[in-house]
């Protein structure tokens, strides 16, 4: 499919639109068949909603535009022949990515290595055996060009080709020590970022940027990790993608093994070597081994009819996660009527997606 400029420029505006994420873009677009379309729609879904709208301006997006040029980057959307195939498995995969490098190492093998920022001398140095090997074996290894575990896998394995994940703008460079290891990911490899160019890499970024990390990977590794730290949420990720998790293990007294050790207790696989990786992941098929699937409820399309949404769904809802699937069982509404008004309810800002299909009222 190839998009026309005017196209293009539509869809990135519908995504810089207020309250427009990654599921209700999908579904806007699966609707209205154009984003030129989806974005004449959306004042009145949001005021259906209960709540007033304005669609991000042209000159931002313009400013946009020009800004990822500069930077030497392109503009990458979901449904194009180079968008990496397991990250578009996801509900939640990003309609338009920016991008420096080869995009066709996606659809290579890839594991991700992930872990802690203030790792051990001895994790970081089995980070860059694992990367390493994976790399000489023809698998490419993807992270998040973090401190720690992170630098360390990109490192070893720039000569086989690597995949760096930022929170960030893709002209944006964070931690600043990892300068020139961005640029030589860009370079030698491929980088990736969901943020507009410019974007400083804020705390809620992160988490974000975690489920392309474990997006792209048939498995995410945890090297190293404390317990609650960003490294077990990719993996979490990872699980509820229904992909590989693995762990190295560690001692009970080190407090940065514990979230390893954890995982593996939870239904991760302990692995030792990249032999251990190589042997999980060249068998995949979508049925990994590891014990942490979530189901994650499928999106219905629209009703080709935008009659009246059911009025009783706003009044299920609460500040707590529920999946999709028990408000179309408790409102007794089809499928395509909730995710109706699952849609205005978040582009009027009353609404809030979470991973594995649950929503929540915005506090």
């Amino acid at each position: 499919m190839s998009l026309s400029q005017e196209e293009a420029f539509a869809r990135i505006r519908l995504l810089r639109s207020p309250n427009v994420g990654p599921v209700s873009f999908r579904q806007l677009l699966r609707r209205f068949g154009t984003a030129r379309a989806a974005l004449e729609a959306l004042p009145d879904l949001a005021g259906r909603g209960g709540g007033g709208y304005r669609v991000a301006p042209e000159g931002r997006v313009a400013d946009e535009v020009a800004a990822v040029r500069k930077a030497g980057a392109r503009y990458l959307f979901h449904d194009a022949p180079d968008y990496p195939a397991l990250l578009a498995e996801l509900d939640s995969a990003p309609p338009v990515l920016t991008y420096r490098g080869d995009t066709a190492l996606a659809a290579h093998p890839c594991v991700a290595i992930v872990g802690a920022r203030n790792a051990s001398a001895a994790a970081v140095k089995l980070a860059r055996q694992f990367a390493g090997d994976l790399a000489d074996a023809g698998v490419v290894v993807v992270s998040g060009l973090a401190r720690g575990i992170d630098g360390a896998a990109h490192q070893a394995a720039l000569a086989g080709g690597t995949i760096g994940v930022i929170a960030s703008g893709i002209d944006v460079t964070y931690p600043p020590e990892h300068a020139d290891l961005q640029e030589a990911v860009a370079a030698q490899g491929l980088l990736l970022a969901e943020q507009p160019p410019g974007t400083e890499p804020l705390a809620r970024h992160f988490p974000s940027r975690n489920r392309i990390i474990a997006g792209l990977a048939a498995g995410t590794v945890v090297v190293e990790a404390a317990p609650k730290s960003g490294s077990l949420i990719t993996a979490r990720l990872a699980g509820e993608a229904g992909r590989e998790v693995m762990a190295v293990p560690g001692s009970p007294l080190e407090p940065r093994s514990q979230g390893c050790n954890q995982l593996i207790r939870d239904g991760a696989v302990l692995v030792q070597s990249a032999e251990d990786v190589i042997e999980l992941v060249s068998s995949f098929a979508g049925q990994p081994r590891s014990r942490f699937q979530e189901h994650t409820a499928d999106f219905a399309g629209l009703p080709d009819d935008l009659g009246d949404a059911p009025a009783d769904v706003a009044g299920l809802l609460t500040v707590a996660p529920v999946a999709v699937d028990e408000l179309i069982r408790q409102s007794g509404e089809s499928a395509a009527a909730v995710q109706l008004a699952l849609l205005e309810l978040e582009l009027a800002g009353r609404l809030v997606r979470h991973a594995a299909g649950r929503v929540s009222l915005a506090a």
